[in-house]
């Protein structure tokens, strides 16, 4: 571990409840996407007065904390330990625990989980509602829906 700190390989791991997960670097195609949701997302976040990120640590200490793919954030945010984010963007990868996060995000209070799948070409937008997640077809924070986002996402070729 002490190797892949000082390699920097360890920047999208995670801690969860004290256990340490390593999370290799994104593929390109995951990058890809990540770059695309970033234009993207940023004039409409703009327009709502939230903040686009990347990668971010979400959670209070180096105990227990995620790092999803990007977020959007209110004005205020900052530091290295935010404690929540109006929405976490989680691109699905290959041995993936997006969905697994879920619970934590909501002990968090972040808004909407926006998870991203390039394998089958789809977003499911997720908006917490009574303490757990379930899909929306628009965002309550920026003007924009699953379906209209996968339409403007340029995809990868199937392997």
């Amino acid at each position: 571990m002490e190797r892949r700190r000082r390699a920097g390989a360890d920047r999208f791991d995670e801690v969860w409840e004290s256990v340490y997960h390593m999370i290799p670097s994104p593929s390109f195609d995951h990058a890809r996407i990540e770059s695309q949701l970033h234009v993207l997302l940023a004039p409409l976040a703009r327009g709502a007065g939230l903040i686009v990120t990347s990668q971010f640590n979400l959670g209070e200490s180096v105990d227990d904390f995620r790092v999803p793919d990007g977020g959007l954030h209110r004005p205020g945010a900052g530091g290295i330990w935010l404690s929540t984010a109006a929405l976490v963007i989680e691109i699905v990868s290959p041995d993936d625990e997006s969905r697994q996060k879920l619970p934590f995000y909501a002990g968090h209070g972040v808004d909407e989980v926006l998870i991203v799948d390039p394998v089958t070409a789809s977003v499911s937008w997720l908006a917490l509602l009574e303490g757990e997640y379930s899909p929306v077809e628009r965002s309550a924070l920026i003007d924009l829906g699953p379906e209209k986002l996968a339409a403007l996402i340029d995809w990868p070729e199937p392997a």
